[in-house]
């Protein structure tokens, strides 16, 4: 069996979890993501690849 996880819904699935726990985090949650994205955009994909 072959489990391989990909960064992105790992990524939005713990951010999901962490919001409904503490939502005064959704403001942070939303800026890292904003940032990474941007990040990403100016970049490339190779930023994000293990």
């Amino acid at each position: 069996m072959n489990l391989s996880l990909s960064i992105g819904p790992t990524i939005s699935l713990i951010a999901g979890i962490l919001i409904l726990l503490i939502p005064r985090l959704l403001n942070y949650i939303v800026a890292v993501y904003l940032i990474v994205i941007g990040l990403v955009g100016l970049f490339g994909v190779e930023v994000l690849r293990f």
